[in-house]
């Protein structure tokens, strides 16, 4: 997924792997480095490595789960694909078309059929507008040629769907509670039809109850609409449900990559085991133990030499300080990880 520049023996996950055809959404080697700028002119002074040569597919209808702590760039990942930041380098083509270097005006077409779900359902809905207004702005912005009436039976239709009744439409964000806003998010989302959506943290302000009743609307809507989906989360359990594929990211780096049924029932990654060993036991016979792991995470800004998961590792030798390891197979087919001392 993803390859350091000069490698030549890593390996590229790809959605489209078991089937003969493209995949809708293929990545490769995404980075995005943010300017650090101090003093009195701002010059610059370092860059934030956000995403560095990160490389994934996925493909129509399907969902892949981008799970890692916060600040490892899963977001600004999610975000860069759709142009909601620039990137620094590398391909995002979707349906064939490389959008990453595209002008405004040339992106336009693809911005209804590539669509977001924000994390905070409080802060991602306007409170001036009436939801029928928040879901019917896509449709005004790319169908300027529908009618308020056409744009109104839209938005009450699509809140018939995610679960709200139609006179939810004459209200505003805040009557609503956290998870109906999320709700409302999903129809603004849906609105324009897309056939690619970034799902980012969508439940993780919610309370757990509702976050079950969120997945299952997403997983109903993506077999309904054949809608694909990268998925972000920082919590294991909640990708395992939705997911057919997961990526574990860490300081800007795929570090592992698998089916979910792999990933769950046989982590490599030392990263990957601590985080799974957080996700609580789902039978009382389940044997686990937690691991922790020692110190922060480093500084993107300064990121360490080699693999960038070393100073906290438990596995950690000289070696791994020396050059950043590629994905290579191990396990299941398919089963990509980023270090040679779990072999």
């Amino acid at each position: 997924m993803s390859e350091p520049s000069g490698a030549t023996s890593a390996q590229t996950p790809s959605g489209a792997s078991s089937t003969a055809t493209a995949p809708l959404l293929d990545v490769k080697a995404l980075r995005k480095h943010f300017p650090v700028r101090r003093g009195l002119f701002s010059s610059v002074v370092g860059h934030v490595k956000a995403v560095n040569d990160v490389s994934f597919q996925v493909g129509e209808a399907e969902t892949l789960g981008l799970v890692g702590e916060s600040g490892c760039g899963k977001t600004t990942v999610g975000r860069t694909l759709l142009r909601l930041i620039e990137p620094t380098s590398g391909a995002v083509r979707f349906n064939g078309q490389d959008i990453a270097g595209l002008s405004n005006s040339q992106l336009r077409p693809f911005r209804r059929q590539m669509q977001i779900i924000f994390q905070d359902p409080y802060s991602s809905l306007n409170p001036r507008m009436t939801v029928e207004q928040i879901v019917a702005e896509g449709p005004l912005i790319h169908e300027p040629g529908t009618t308020s009436a056409q744009r109104r039976e839209l938005a009450m239709d699509l809140l018939r769907r995610v679960g709200l009744p139609p006179e939810a439409a004459d209200r505003y964000p805040h009557e609503f509670s956290g998870g109906q806003r999320q709700r409302i998010g999903i129809a603004r989302a849906l609105a324009v039809h897309p056939r690619f959506i970034v799902c980012d943290e969508p439940v993780s302000a919610l309370d757990v109850s509702v976050q079950a009743q969120i997945i299952n609307l997403l997983m109903d809507l993506q077999a309904e609409r054949k809608l694909s989906y990268l998925f972000i989360a920082h919590d294991l359990s909640v990708v395992e449900h939705i997911s057919r594929r997961v990526a574990v990211m860490y300081l800007g780096h795929i570090v592992e990559y698998a089916e979910t049924k792999d990933l769950f029932s046989d982590p490599r990654h030392p990263y990957t085991r601590a985080l799974l060993s957080a996700v609580p036991k789902r039978s009382p016979d389940e044997v686990k133990e937690r691991q922790i792991l020692g110190g922060e995470p480093p500084s993107p800004i300064a990121p360490p030499p080699g693999c960038p998961f070393a100073p906290r590792c438990p596995l950690a030798k000289p070696e791994c300080a020396q050059r950043l390891p590629d994905l290579e197979p191990m396990g299941a087919p398919g089963h990509l990880v980023r270090c040679p001392l779990v072999k």
